[in-house]
């Protein structure tokens, strides 16, 4: 019943809009670090929790938790694309045992995923199917949201099933700290913009190039401090990443859904993944958590951090 945690910021901005040569040096440097303990422990299993961008959720139907059973991923950004190979029975297995353990989860059998999921397992394994993947995705950005206590209980959930087993599990939590990009908001909005986040699956190579450039353009005005998106908080930031690295997890329960976006920014609810991921494996027991990287990095428009776990015991 091994365990390991890698919890990583991602960008959609990587190769579109970059900070100098040595910080993308010293990201990409971080990343091979990580990938290295990952090919160390050598993973039956990687448990891969991410949010989703209104790629592959919409307010048609926009659970808080759902589990894929089967998932591809899209390729926005640049990032990989391609099937996900998840092993179904046990996907199923899991989101029954989830349930039985009192967390509402949903299951698909037709996730599609991000970069905000395909970006972590590319940094952390060189693809998107070298080891077997359970994607779990956390609705970060769509109002109403689960508090992080209930994120926290997911991994719990989680982490209890996988440590009945003898599998040799990676959890993975895929997002950023404090972070605001132009992610649209369905309140408010028009109703082109409404219709595409209620229903915006699969859409057309022009409406993402778009939308992408959308994005780009955004990094340059927030760089040039000429924005309106919420600004950076290394301290809040260095604040939360404290709290899991102390082992008290629980002390994240308190951090209400309003004061995460007063402080951290609209899409820092992506801290969610990192409290599931940390929530698994605390369901082992006592951990040991180093922060391997963090800096503010505005021409990404985020806190990018990274840090690794494993039991006590280990």
């Amino acid at each position: 019943m091994p365990i390991h945690l890698e919890c990583l910021s991602h960008t959609p901005l990587h190769g579109y809009f970059d900070p100098q040569p040595e910080v993308v040096a010293e990201v990409e440097r971080v990343g091979r670090a990580a990938r290295e303990r990952v090919e160390a422990f050598n993973p039956d299993l990687i448990v891969a929790f991410a949010p989703d961008h209104f790629n592959g959720f919409f307010y048609d139907v926009m659970p808080p938790f759902c589990i894929g059973a089967r998932a591809e991923a899209i390729g926005d950004f640049k990032s990989m694309a391609g099937t996900l190979p998840v092993p179904e029975d046990l996907a199923h297995k899991l989101a029954e045992n989830v349930l039985d353990a009192d967390i509402d989860v949903a299951l698909s059998y037709r996730m599609q995923v991000d970069h905000g999921c395909a970006q972590a397992l590319e940094v952390l394994t060189g693809g998107l199917d070298r080891y077997p993947v359970i994607p779990v995705f956390i609705n970060s950005v769509a109002p109403p949201m689960a508090t992080l206590r209930r994120a926290r209980l997911l991994g719990d959930a989680i982490g209890r099933f996988f440590s009945r087993s003898d599998r040799r599990v990676l959890v993975v939590g895929s997002g950023g700290i404090s972070h605001e990009p132009p992610v649209p908001e369905l309140f408010g909005a028009t109703p082109e913009v409404a219709e595409r986040l209620i229903a915006g699956r699969n859409p057309t190579a022009d409406s993402r190039a778009a939308r992408q450039a959308r994005t780009v353009a955004a990094a340059r005005s927030f760089t040039a401090g000429d924005s309106h998106l919420h600004p950076l908080n290394p301290e809040w930031d260095r604040a939360f990443l404290a709290r899991l690295e102390s082992g008290e997890l629980t002390s994240v329960d308190g951090m209400t859904n309003a004061a995460i976006t007063r402080d951290g920014g609209k899409s820092a609810h992506e801290i969610r993944t990192w409290v599931a991921a940390f929530g698994a494996l605390a369901a082992y027991g006592p951990y040991r958590a180093t922060l391997d990287y963090y800096r503010e990095i505005p021409e990404w428009i985020a806190g990018f951090a990274t840090m690794h776990a494993t039991p006590d015991a280990a």
